[in-house]
């Protein structure tokens, strides 16, 4: 099934790559039902998962690859992966809808946007190191295009910069994944082995060095500060769709290789690195928050924010490696949280960035003074971004309080110095607050007059993006029961 899932997306866009002119209508179609699909057959998976005994993967494939160096086609979930798959499909089939209408390109762009979930959910179910290479780098070819083909402003640019940037990092991943394979007896890419013998436990020097090689591309990937210049232009010259699967998945492929790669492979050395992941990780909370704050672009905004927000995922994982016997328990909290963390910020930036996209789509204006009294013109857009601003700014009722209220219990718990990183709640809170008062409130202004409510595809592209961060609000334990048994395993692993 993990396999059906991960191609069925790739099959159908080279299908319409192939066709000579297929009608647009076919094509959107396409696009729409591969992606229902992906969501049904996912819907299937949670309904049936159940975690190994042995803590192995569920639903697991493995076929030979590449024998003569360690690495085979070797596929996956558990309860790290599959919250992921199931937020990339839903954020995926959202993104359909939304670009169902737009008549740019309309074959070209579904081709692309199904490769693009192909790549991304092979990275999550990835259980060999070159597989996961191989996917991640193909996402970032996937998303250079969306920018390019599709953005707007300095489109072209943006998307240089976010392909260096990312592909220099992919490059610093490669060589600490060879680095793990050298140290490996016998050599292997696989990651579930690599998992049980941790190779470079007792060696902290070379530990150390392939610790700052995975660190630097995934850091580069989350991003963090100080690598996370290459995020504001690229989303803010992107379509909305591209912004959308950017900040919900291809940000998650960083924090994802945190706790699946680099935290249970290199315990020792994440141990001795971790107050430096601490500090990354509160630098970028407050660093995001206040950079938002200081935005008068909306788009520039919310990408601001998921810095902040991919900041207290970091903040989460390092202070797990911060060993004490009494701590096991709040640092497993920390973890399920930043899992947690990964799904709300997902749904929830996905929604504002589709959002956003409907101020382009009206305008071709994100600057946030030329809006006032927008309410009145938009009531269902008004309401919809202040339950998504709600969400982000951690609400209770909605997944983002659940995130953050884990990470901070488990943080403090473990670390009372990481409190500070509360700040980061607060800003955010007064930013998005400032925004729903400015641009909804009031009497009708500026680009505000004239402004057309959500149509039927940009409401069912959000709404149900929202409906999820509500469900995962009022009945977290339908998303947390699956996370804490993998949490728990990634500390036991970490402790080692």
């Amino acid at each position: 099934m993990v396999s059906l899932l991960v191609f069925l997306p790739l099959a159908a866009s080279l299908a319409l790559a192939s066709l000579a002119r297929p009608a647009p209508t076919l094509a959107r179609w396409t696009w729409l039902t591969v992606a229902a699909v992906e969501v049904v057959l996912v819907g299937v998976m949670w309904a049936t998962y159940e975690r190994p005994a042995d803590d192995s993967l569920a639903f697991e494939e493995r076929l030979p690859w590449l024998p003569g160096v360690g690495s085979s086609y070797h596929v996956g979930v558990d309860g790290l992966s599959l919250p992921l798959v199931a937020m990339t499909v839903v954020i995926f089939l959202a993104c359909a809808v939304f670009a169902f209408r737009d008549a740019d390109r309309p074959r070209t762009r579904a081709a692309l946007f199904l490769f693009l979930e192909s790549v991304s959910l092979g990275l999550f179910v990835s259980a060999d190191l070159i597989l996961f290479f191989v996917f991640f780098d193909l996402s970032i070819v996937g998303m250079y295009f969306v920018i390019a083909g599709w953005g707007h402003g300095e489109a072209r640019r943006s998307a240089l910069k976010f392909f260096l940037y990312t592909f220099v990092g992919s490059l610093a991943l490669l060589a600490g994944f060879i680095g793990l394979y050298v140290a490996a007896a016998p050599h292997t890419f696989d990651m579930v082995e690599l998992t049980r013998t941790a190779p470079l436990a007792g060696r902290p020097v070379a530990g150390g060095l392939v610790l700052a090689a995975i660190l630097l591309g995934l850091a580069v990937k989350t991003p963090t500060v100080p690598f996370h210049t290459w995020l504001p232009p690229a989303h803010t010259d992107a379509p909305a769709v591209g912004s959308a699967v950017l900040a919900a998945v291809l940000l998650k492929m960083g924090t994802y290789g945190f706790v699946r790669i680099a935290m249970p492979m290199l315990p020792q050395s994440w141990q001795a690195w971790s107050w430096v992941i601490v500090v990354v990780g509160l630098v970028s909370v407050l660093h995001g928050a206040l950079v938002a704050l200081a935005q008068t672009n909306l788009k520039r905004m919310i990408a601001y924010t998921s810095v902040n927000h991919m900041g207290y995922i970091v903040l989460a994982v390092g202070v797990a490696g911060l060993i004490s016997s009494d701590t096991a328990q709040a640092r497993a909290v920390a973890v399920t949280g930043a899992v947690t963390q990964m799904v709300s910020h997902g749904l929830v930036t996905g929604a504002l960035f589709l959002l956003a996209g409907v101020f382009w789509r009206r305008t071709e204006q994100y600057d946030l003074s030329a809006y006032g009294g927008l309410a009145g013109p938009a009531p269902r857009f008004a309401t919809l971004f202040a339950v998504a601003a709600f969400a982000s700014l951690g609400l209770p009722a909605l997944s983002g309080f659940i995130a953050e209220f884990q990470v901070f219990t488990g943080s403090i718990a473990a670390a009372p110095v990481t409190a500070v990183a509360l700040l980061g709640i607060l800003i955010t809170a007064a930013l998005f607050l400032r925004a729903l008062q400015g641009v909804f409130t009031g009497h009708p202004r500026g680009r505000s007059v004239g402004f057309a409510d959500l149509r039927a595809t940009e409401t069912w592209s959000v709404a149900p993006l929202l409906l999820l961060s509500l469900l995962i609000g009022v009945l977290p334990n339908t998303l947390v029961s699956v996370i804490e048994p993998a949490a728990a395993t990634v500390i036991h692993l970490v402790g080692r």
